[in-house]
């Protein structure tokens, strides 16, 4: 993967905001770490690099709750 692939455009497509976008691959690379160092998973890209492609893909999408009533 290049270092610009996927785009920024692409990926946010699949993301509200940026925000959204850093929170969604920060926490997908989080969960590929895990698996990583458990040893389920063994992958030679980074985990960030990994978490992105799979928002371009399509794989991964974000779940809004709805608002908890907070003031």
């Amino acid at each position: 993967m290049a270092i610009n692939e996927p785009s920024l455009d692409e990926l946010l497509d699949k993301a509200e905001s940026r925000y959204a976008l850093v929170v969604m691959a920060a926490k997908r690379a989080r969960v590929l770490t895990e698996r990583s160092n458990a040893g389920v998973i063994q992958e030679n890209e980074k985990p960030v690099s990994s978490a992105l492609r799979q928002i371009a893909q399509g794989k991964i999408r974000v779940k809004r709750l709805p608002p908890s009533g907070r003031k």
